[in-house]
């Protein structure tokens, strides 16, 4: 058998080529965030994750007109439990975006440049600081006093976590000295030493409880405690790097505030270092690596941030990540095992994914058994078969990957050969152009597909229903209780109190927790359909467009390709023909119809919420830019317009409020004119919004 080619090259790749990949990439790399988020299962390592995304990165800087909405970087993390009460935090807790290689750090650099039209010679400050692999926080302080403490959550909403916070000692209970303002929220890291760690499971282990796979996750365990006795008997550490809401500036740099946290009690994140430019950030970063060992605590990488705060606000965010800052991530840890079984799991979009069973080996300080193979040319292409030794390599608590074979070991006898059919349902599985990815075609006939849409349905950032894991959905479909999602809103205590692992006080809790959960944000409710190439962002991107689930269904079912409906839904910034497709192909489709109309029998589903700058008078309003800016770049512009309400689109159309002409705007601006739609010169738009030129 002849090894099958890798991926094709990148600057290699036809226009149609790169789309096809783009949109392929976007669709795997949700995929794992949202095992990885809301499951906590995810499939890959994160060296295998993180190889995902510097190819989909390179394909967007080759090809950046293709960037699509659903782009990686924009997970946060998860909603809150219901074990406690939740705090709404006041400014959102943001995530990161990755960089892979130094060449993605000079890259952070220029994209910012260019961003903000500075040329090479402007000074640009950037902090470096560890990366602690922790569980975040927000610590709020009023009058110098600690009242409320929450987890980051969803970034949005987080867990009340002040009682289990007061007794992690190394923590400020009130700030020192007096310049601090009446109001300051600290943000940092909870974490917990290594040889903590070690000793925290003996004691556990010995006890017959619980043991942690790391201590990231012993850190979390810990302080999510409900009992806050067994919070304050872990050794528990906080270091603080950033902060939220502030009744009064604190500074005009990261490097300024550090000090002032410091001075207030807080041991603030080290090793950090002021770097002027890629070539001392990268010198931090592989000190930084060769000190990692040594260190007490996890880090897993370097975040660097723009220093000036006035430049982070220029630059403000993208999606829910910040463009001022960005994570440089370590290197992946390998160890050498023997490759026992192949096996194939299919996924709730048909997706057939190859997964290793390995002979247990110890890789960064972690026991694996499993490892993804990624798909079938990966496997070809890296010729593994069954009793082949291989590399598996791992980094942070994720099931690693198959990296080669170790050729100079005995190989097995047999190549293996990728299935044709689904292992599950028995249906054809095939590959569509431009995929990677064989997918069963048994649809709503295959058992595993309706289990995994429904794992989705009821995961964190979609309905996140509370006591409802994976192995109760499998559990309840493999006995009729749950075969749709409105099945799990018609659920009785009585149904399941006297199963196996189920009580009555277990159950009447999993019904309180389904009740809790029938008032759904439009968006949460779009991503929980699991429509093909919708994920997070795209379906706040529907929900912000269409206002209600009324007038989304209305509208996409009377998207015919010829008509303004459909031209109304490519019109949306971001959407493109293919997933525009996949959305109409989803609620067209007859059986979809019945899913939404029972459901909506269980549910309400909420309007999107109102633009956060309601006062603005671009509120609501659908701009378009074209042509060259001059006093912000194009970008900037369309944040700008974004975060006062508007919605900018790619395309003029009768519903276009105005049209924003640049230097050589060309046939935008003729649209423009034939359909009478309002056009606003450069300085006549910063009028409009109020910001001085």
């Amino acid at each position: 058998m002849t090894p099958a080619k890798g991926p094709i090259p990148v600057e290699q790749l036809t226009r149609e080529e790169a789309a096809a990949e783009l949109t392929h990439l976007a669709k795997e790399i949700l995929h794992h965030d949202t095992l990885y988020y809301q499951q906590d299962a995810p499939e890959i390592s994160d060296a295998d994750y993180d190889a995902l995304r510097a190819r989909n990165e390179a394909i967007e800087a080759r090809f950046p007109k293709l960037i699509l909405p659903n782009s990686p970087s924009r997970r946060v993390g998860a909603r809150p439990s219901t074990g406690f009460g939740e705090v709404q935090h006041r400014l959102p807790m943001l995530s990161l975006g990755n960089a892979f290689a130094d060449d993605d750090v000079v890259e952070f650099l220029a994209r910012i440049r260019r961003f903000l039209g500075l040329g090479a010679e402007a000074a640009l400050d950037i902090v470096a600081e560890a990366k602690i692999d922790g569980l975040s926080l927000s610590l709020r302080y009023e009058a110098g006093k600690l009242v409320q403490a929450a987890t980051r959550g969803d970034g949005t909403k987080g867990e009340n976590v002040t009682a289990n916070v007061m007794t992690v000692k190394d923590l400020p209970v009130r700030l020192k000295g007096r310049a601090w303002p009446d109001v300051v929220e600290v943000r940092g890291e909870v974490f917990m030493r290594r040889a903590d760690f070690f000793a925290l499971n003996a004691r556990q282990e010995e006890a017959g409880a619980k043991v942690f796979a790391n201590p990231r996750n012993a850190a979390a365990g810990s302080l999510r405690q409900l009992d806050p006795r067994i919070t304050a008997s872990r050794p528990l550490h906080f270091m603080a790097y950033h902060w939220g809401e502030v009744s009064a500036p604190i500074g005009e740099g990261i490097w300024e505030i550090r000090k002032r946290l410091a001075s207030w009690g807080f041991r603030v994140n080290e090793p950090a270092r002021l770097c002027h430019g890629p070539d001392e950030m990268l010198t931090f970063y592989r000190e930084t690596l060769a000190e990692r060992a040594g260190l007490a605590h996890d880090i897993d990488g370097v975040v660097y941030k723009v220093d000036n705060l006035a430049l982070q606000d220029r630059l403000g965010f993208v999606s829910r990540a910040p463009r001022w800052a960005i994570a440089h991530k370590f290197p992946a840890e390998q160890a050498q095992t023997i490759l026992k079984a192949i096996d194939i799991q299919v996924g709730r979009t048909g997706a057939l994914t190859p997964v290793a069973r390995l002979e247990p080996i110890t890789v960064g300080g972690v026991v694996v058994s499993n490892a993804t193979l990624h798909n079938e040319d990966e496997i070809a292409r890296k010729d593994v078969r069954i009793g082949d030794t291989v590399v598996v390599q791992r980094a942070g608590d994720v099931i690693p990957q198959v990296v080669e074979v170790v050729l100079e070991k005995p190989r097995g006898n047999t190549p293996y050969i990728f299935p044709n059919e689904c292992p599950v349902c028995g249906s054809q599985a095939v590959r569509e152009p431009g995929e990677a990815v064989r997918r069963c075609t048994g649809g709503l006939i295959c058992a595993a597909q309706a289990v995994e849409r429904l794992k989705h349905f009821v995961s964190r950032d979609a309905f996140d229903i509370e006591g409802m894991g994976a192995k109760h959905i499998v559990s309840f479909w493999e006995d009729g209780l749950v075969k749709t999602p409105a099945d799990i809103f018609r659920l009785k205590a009585s149904d399941i109190e006297n199963r196996e692992g189920w009580g009555e006080k277990s159950a009447q809790n999993l019904i309180d927790s389904i009740a809790s959960r029938r008032t759904v944000s439009l968006e949460r409710f779009v991503y929980a359909l699991g429509i093909r190439q919708v994920g997070q962002a795209n379906a706040k991107l529907l929900a912000r467009n269409y206002g209600t689930l009324d007038d989304l269904i209305r509208n996409i079912a009377a998207a015919d390709p010829e008509g303004a409906a459909y031209a109304d839904l490519l019109n949306i910034e971001g959407i493109g023909p293919g997933v525009a497709a996949e959305i109409v192909g989803f609620f067209t489709e007859p059986h979809n119809r019945e899913v939404l109309e029972d459901l909506a029998r269980e549910l309400s589903v909420e309007a999107a919420q109102v633009p956060s700058d309601t006062g603005s008078p671009v509120a609501g309003k659908t701009v378009v830019f074209t042509g060259t800016l001059e006093s912000v770049t194009r970008s900037e512009a369309k944040a700008r317009a974004e975060s006062l309400g508007a919605k900018v689109a790619g395309s003029v159309s009768k519903k276009t409020d105005y049209v924003v002409l640049g230097a050589d705007a060309g046939s935008k601006a003729r649209k423009a004119a034939e359909l009478g739609v309002t056009t606003l010169s450069e300085e006549e738009w910063l009028a409009l919004i109020g910001r001085a030129i």
